[in-house]
């Protein structure tokens, strides 16, 4: 019982951030899910990918946090630090995981690969509508 409690008001506040979602963070979030789909169409193991890309994340994420006017030992906005250190990563590997494979800027070859992109962000902006109205 208290599972469903605690998963109820989990659901309840995820509506109430979607539906006070900004435009702007909803493209945000449009581009994780492309990035999150590309990373499961063309995942690669090699840890040398991945600890770049996160030393990249590091080194990146420092110098855009302290060009915000931000501190490197608290920031009062979390979710904004956190996205500053996101980025480069999802840049960075996403650019190693397309080098090579014939993309057209971050459109992949395959038009099956395309589309189930392109729903998953479609889906998700139909969401978004679907709560806000």
């Amino acid at each position: 019982m208290k599972d469903l409690a605690v998963i109820a008001s989990v659901g309840a506040a995820g509506r109430r951030y979607l539906v006070a979602l900004p435009p702007g963070k909803a493209v945000l979030w449009c581009y994780l899910l492309w990035y999150l789909s590309t990373a499961v169409h063309h995942f690669d193991p090699s840890p040398g990918l991945w600890l770049n890309a996160l030393g990249l994340s590091v080194l990146i994420g420092i110098a855009l946090t302290l060009s915000v006017g931000g501190s490197l030992r608290f920031s009062a906005n979390r979710w904004q630090t956190f996205r500053l250190f996101l980025t480069p990563f999802c840049v960075s590997s996403f650019s190693a995981l397309i080098k090579g494979k014939g993309f057209f800027l971050i459109v992949p070859p395959s038009l099956v690969e395309f589309l189930h992109s392109a729903a998953i962000c479609v889906g998700f902006l139909m969401l978004l509508t679907l709560l806000k109205s």
